[in-house]
């Protein structure tokens, strides 16, 4: 007669169970990049202007700051050169800054409208609504029928706006989004892993979306909306962090279809410190999840193809391979010292298979990004390294903005410092590292007892982790 299992039986069948489960999570979504790898680079063909010559579209221009004095005078100079007729323009700088900073825009805002162009500096009363809220306070002085907005560190190019407006030929056309650039990408280690990751977004998963029909979205900045369509999915709404991606949502659920021209690259810089780039991945993963909370049911509830749905909800909920991944190096300990022992060939198939179905595909993602940027052999290799690392270390972090984004309030809309090059001074709401340090402390302690309990499988993964959350936790002490 069998005894029943004690309770570090129990306990170590539970943790096996719950390590199991996410790494079946983690598969499943790394696998999801397969089916964005096959899809082309193309342009979208661009119609003739479908205006008369001299009756081009009004088209109004939102620019929405708040302290930040380093880069605001270099984005009006930049949208003030917009090769567009004068008369048919319109400039807003929505300015939520504080009085110092917002004495330099008025400057900048006064020396544009000398030289001709037709600018105001918009000044709420409060920030409610932070960034939706400001956009909406702006479009409710304006009734262009196109608006295009940009972010205080984007510098558009002269031919922005004639290269996108021909899009809009197609009356159920909604959204043009353009391709964001990388001023400052070789600035450091930090910026080079950054323009992977947005690289991978914007040539590789826009593309493929784009391609076969899903939704994508508005990134927020270098894009040029219809106004009928932001008006007819409900307008801007602030009960998100991540106001682009919910009416993104919300446009394409009512009907709206986007274009995204890769073609057109509106050249930005990338958060320059650790600090202020983790703050931004903190608002983007906690509002993306907000947007899934608010948004999953009406998607799942369309009459849209099965396919679009199901690539829309993984889009949605992509950041839960965070919670995922931190899952895995926490119950790491119990599942190494667990009593079951593979035989060894079972154990090199089980690693074979698990790289070709969940590292393979993220790699390749990466890769393939970096490729169609330009970048070549070790360079490469290098830089889709650093963007691993960079993960796995901000997965302590960001696990937190996934559970706010799934139970907590909205909170506040925490805009990225803009450096423009220049030196940043810390902010208050800046965290020190503490977790991730001690986060890469547990994964050497660990690495370290797999090769005691001659478990060797498992130290690449535990030690790429503990690098990824050392750097994290340094960059941001």
């Amino acid at each position: 007669m069998t005894s029943a299992p004690g309770p570090l039986a129990i306990a170590q069948a539970l943790a096996g169970a719950l390590y199991a489960l996410g790494q079946t999570g983690l598969l499943a979504y790394a696998s999801h990049r397969w089916s964005l790898l096959g899809a082309p680079v193309r342009v979208p063909r661009v119609p003739a202007p479908w205006w008369a010559a001299d009756d081009a579209p009004h088209v109004l221009v939102q620019l929405p700051v708040r302290d930040e004095p380093a880069v605001v005078a270099r984005l009006i100079e930049a949208v003030a050169a917009l090769d567009w007729p004068r008369d048919r323009l319109t400039v807003q700088l929505l300015d939520d800054s504080g009085e110092a900073a917002a004495a330099l825009g008025a400057r900048a805002v006064a020396d544009a409208a000398e030289r001709g162009l037709r600018i105001t500096q918009v000044r709420r009363g409060s920030r409610q609504g932070f960034k939706a809220g400001a956009l909406a306070h702006g479009l409710a002085h304006d009734a262009a029928p196109f608006v295009a907005v940009f972010d205080a560190d984007f510098v558009p190019p002269r031919d922005f706006l004639r290269r996108l407006l021909p899009h809009f030929a197609d009356p159920r056309v909604g959204l043009v989004q353009a391709r964001w650039g990388h001023l400052n990408r070789d600035a450091s280690l930090l910026t080079r892993a950054q323009a992977v990751l947005l690289d991978a977004h914007l040539l590789v998963e826009h593309v493929a979306r784009q391609h076969a029909g899903r939704f994508f979205n508005f990134n927020g900045t270098a894009g040029v909306w219809r106004r009928a369509c932001i008006d007819s999915a409900g307008g801007w709404a602030h009960d998100t962090l991540t106001e682009d991606l919910d009416l993104s949502y919300r446009a394409q659920l009512a009907g709206w279809r986007f274009v995204y021209d890769p073609s057109v690259v509106v050249p930005s810089d990338l958060p320059a410190d650790m600090r202020a780039f983790r703050m931004q991945q903190h608002r983007w993963v906690k509002g993306a999840l907000q947007t899934a909370r608010k948004l999953l049911a009406a998607l799942w509830r369309s009459p849209l193809p099965f396919a679009t749905r199901l690539e829309g909800a993984v889009h949605l909920t992509a950041n839960l391979v965070y919670p995922a991944l931190l899952a895995l190096v926490l119950l790491m300990a119990p599942v190494l010292a667990g009593p079951t022992r593979w035989p060894a060939p079972w154990v090199l198939a089980s690693q074979v298979a698990l790289f070709l179905v969940g590292t393979l595909p993220v790699v390749l993602f990466l890769a393939l990004g970096q490729w169609r940027a330009g970048q070549r052999g070790l360079r490469l290799a290098a830089d889709v390294g650093l963007a691993l690392l960079l993960c796995g270390g901000l997965a302590w972090w960001l696990t937190r903005a996934v559970f706010e984004g799934l139970v907590g309030a909205t909170g506040e809309f925490v805009r990225t410092p803009k450096s423009g090059g220049q030196p940043r001074r810390l902010v208050a709401r800046d965290v020190p590292g503490r977790v991730e340090l001690l986060g890469a402390t547990l994964c050497l302690v660990l690495a370290g007892l797999a090769m005691h309990l001659t478990r060797p499988e498992a130290t690449p993964f535990l030690l790429a982790f503990a690098a990824g959350s050392l750097w994290v936790g340094l960059g941001v002490r």
